[in-house]
Formats: C-alpha cells, structure tokens, sequence
C-alpha cells in the first residue's frame, strides 16, 4: 500500500479513536449533570451531584435504527454510564443519521421526562450551518417519539427535547439557547401547547482554557475534558479538585486513552506543519531560480527545462501573479 495512503488512514484511525474517547467520556453521568445543570432550566442551579440520579438507566450503543415513530423499541440496562445511542436510519428518502449520545432525564416531577441529545465538534463545520444541523435533530427526535413515547393523536404526551452542541476551537467561550417563542401578530388568540418541547443549546469553547469562576465553569471543564494539550494527570486533577467529580478507573483509563492519542494527533499535526514548510521553501526558492535566470536572459524554453515547469507558470512568476507551485 502506498505510503501517503497509510498515512491518512492511519490518521483517521487516530481520529476516530480519540472522537470515540471523547465520547464514553462525555457519557458518563457525572459529566452529563454538569452539562444539564447548566443548560437545561430545570436543573439550573442545581448540584450536579443532585441531578445525576434524575439521567435514566444506559441507553443503547449502535443497537437500534432511527426509524420515524419506531425509535428505541428495546430497552437499555440500568448503569452509571451513559454511553449513546449512535443509532442511525438509512431509509431511502431520509439519508443516514448518527446521534452522539442520547438519552432520557426524569424531570423533577418525578413522572415527566425529556430527551437530551449531546453532540461535540472539533470545529464549526465549513459545509453546513451547524444550528441548521441541530434543528434537524432536535425535529428527528420529536417525531421519532410517535408509538414509542406517544401513540396516535396523543401530541400533548411529547417529551421536551434538548439537542446540546459542544463545539471546540471557537474564538472566544459562548454559549446560545435557541427555542420557540409566540409572536402575536394579530389579537389575542389563546393558542395552548408547549414552546419547551424545541430546545437547541450552543457551547463555543475556546482554544485556550478558562479561568475556573461561575461564568466559564462548564467551559472549563469541557475544555479540560476535550483537550489535546493538556496530560492525563491534569486533567483528572481539574475534574476532581476543582469540580468534585469522583475518578474510577475506568474514567482514568478513558482520559489515559485520549492523551495518548492526543500525542499521536500533535505529532500528526507537527509532521504536517513540517513538510508544509518544506514544500513552501521549495516552491519559494524555485520562484527565485525562475526570476534570478530570466534577469539573467535566459529564455522561457530554457527555463522551464531547466526547473520542469510549463511555460504558463514560467510566465506568471515572471509576471508576479505567483501560482501555485505544487
């Protein structure tokens, strides 16, 4: 196999193994409480400690498709991590779907419940509008709810729905809450229904982490958790002194993973940023071997032989319009 090729599926490999790392992480319940304690109303303010026990039992790992109205037919075990559904659906007309992790909350009721979607992003997609995306999932699990979580025109049993976006590398530390509101337009029509049963919550983390005070605590910590810079002892450090997040082994072993391939990725990234530099001095250095000979009167046939460029690039360097020399 040829050596670039490797190189790029060795790279994806990494990549894929520290997304999948990332995940289990994020999944366990203590996490995921931080995260709703900061996000969801019900729970603001709350302890983390406190909310954990509302996350419901282990929903399923790549074990049931996504199809409209039939979602989650089996039931998950009870356990202390959450791990996600990452179900999908390839019907025909309705292309692939992947959710990261997914899973149910008893609100504070007792008896109500809503469904939390967390999804995390190395960076801000460049193909698509991210909160376009998210519109798209928070509306997948609204009606995938039909003859699982209600029946036929039973639309007042819905459940709430929460799609959380964790999106790293961003300029500075945000955090957006999309929703539905009622604009009246015209008198005063009593329209009854739920506007908390849409709900997207945008996280930007910045590249550099936080301070650890009220306003940036959940940055902090996502920042810590998601980080290829800092080591396995760091942070587990900020995870238990700074947020009281008791650490078993395997949350270490997880966080142990994940710097090692955050290594791998470093280094990845060091080798690509090298050879980069390489191939920029060359391509320099050629464009001044190309101007340096036709001061010197040799002419564009010459040149291109003597540098194995076409006449046409000869010419744009020559002319300053400085193309791209692969």
């Amino acid at each position: 196999m040829d050596t670039e090729i490797k190189r790029a599926i060795n790279a994806a490999d990494m990549d894929a193994q520290y997304d999948e790392k990332a995940k289990r992480l994020l999944g366990n319940k203590i996490i995921l409480a931080h995260i709703l304690a900061k996000t969801v109303e019900e729970f603001r303010g709350m302890d983390p400690e406190d909310v954990a026990p509302y996350i419901e039992g282990e929903p399923f790992i790549s074990a049931a498709p996504v199809e409209p109205g039939q979602t989650n037919a089996l039931k998950g075990k009870t356990g202390q991590r959450i791990v996600g559904l990452n179900t999908e659906n390839s019907e025909i007309n309705e292309g692939l779907v992947r959710f990261d992790i997914v899973f149910y909350v008893r609100v504070k009721d007792g008896v109500s419940q809503i469904i939390v979607n967390l999804e995390a992003q190395k960076n801000i997609p460049s193909g698509y509008h991210i909160r376009n995306r998210a519109v798209f999932y928070v509306s997948r699990l609204i009606s995938s709810q039909k003859e699982r979580d209600f029946v036929k025109t039973n639309y007042d049993d819905i459940k709430p729905v929460y799609s959380i976006w964790i999106c790293m590398n961003m300029e500075e530390n945000s955090m957006d809450y999309v929703h539905l509101t009622n604009d009246s337009v015209l008198g005063f029509g009593q329209w009854e229904g739920g506007l908390d049963l849409l709900n997207i919550v945008l996280i930007g983390i910045a590249s550099e982490l936080p301070e650890h005070n009220g306003e940036y605590e959940l940055h902090r910590l996502l920042s810590a958790l998601l980080s290829i810079e800092l080591s396995t002892d760091e942070k587990l450090g900020i995870m238990e002194r700074e947020y009281n997040i008791p650490i078993n082994d395997k949350m270490r072993e997880d966080v142990n993973a994940m710097c090692n391939l955050s290594q791998g990725i470093r280094e990845k990234g060091r080798a690509e940023g090298r050879a980069e530099g390489r191939a920029e001095g060359r391509t320099e250095n050629e464009k001044k071997v190309i101007i340096n000979m036709y001061t010197n009167h040799f002419t564009l046939e010459q040149i291109a032989l003597a540098t194995g460029r076409g006449i046409e690039d000869i010419k744009a360097v020559i002319e300053k319009k400085e193309p791209e020399l692969a």
